[in-house]
């Protein structure tokens, strides 16, 4: 780090420097940076839900473009969207009091039998990091803790993740589950994972297979662009 850098102070920028060196700070995973900017941005009365679009969403989409692009990698994800975090401590109890809208709610977990959650923590950060709330239930998940955590919770999107050949079937029983019910049109559902492909994504009827965090950021946008503009008409 160049002593230039170092003697950046925050607080002395006007706001579009304060959100470009933002972009850099959560790109470079400055948590504490992040959160004195999201906290200097509050001070000039900036609605939380515009510092979370331009600023933290509007630096994350880069981080997802560079990951998808290959110039960042795993590691480097994980500590942007670890400041990311730090920044939305700050502004979540804001964005409730404000009933600021959300771009959509997901409830993701690792199939049952699968123990294997790195990607699906990526997954998880990346989604919080486009604006959507997520509702992470860890692995090794059966059925019910997808559709009862669904339900309950209002999602828009269910997410499924394997990581072995032998767990991949079981994210077919949980959809042949959710079409018993009568509530497979009531989901957007994403399957993700090492050994999947889109092939078996149609095959078991998921809406998308999603290879990484970045693809699954931008097809979940898709839908729900698709889902608000259906019930705009509707």
């Amino acid at each position: 780090m160049s002593e230039e850098e170092d003697d950046i102070i925050l607080s002395e920028l006007d706001d579009d420097e304060l959100v470009q060196q933002m972009f850099d700070d959560l790109y470079d995973g400055l948590k504490e940076e992040i959160e004195e900017g999201v906290n200097i941005l509050l001070e000039r009365k900036w609605e939380p839900y515009r510092i979370l679009t331009e600023a933290l969403v509007g630096g994350m989409t880069i981080v997802g473009r560079d990951f998808r692009d290959g110039i960042l990698f795993v590691p480097e994800v994980l500590l942007a969207a670890n400041a990311m975090k730090g920044g939305m401590a700050i502004l979540k109890p804001l964005l409730v009091e404000t009933g600021a809208p959300r771009v959509g709610k997901m409830v993701i977990g690792t199939v049952k039998g699968d123990i294997h959650d790195i990607g699906k923590n990526l997954v998880g950060m990346m989604m919080e990091g486009a604006g959507f709330e997520v509702v992470d239930l860890g692995i090794n998940n059966a059925v019910d803790a997808y559709l009862d955590t669904a339900k309950t919770e209002g999602a828009d999107i269910v997410g499924m993740s394997a990581l072995l050949t032998t767990t991949m079937p079981y994210m077919k029983v949980v959809i042949d589950t959710m079409v018993e019910q009568g509530i497979r049109d009531d989901y957007i559902v994403l399957v993700g994972g090492a050994p999947l492909n889109e092939e078996f994504g149609r095959a078991i009827g998921a809406d998308a297979y999603c290879r990484d965090a970045a693809v699954a950021v931008e097809t979940a946008k898709e839908f729900m662009a698709r889902k608000h503009n259906q019930m705009a008409a509707g």
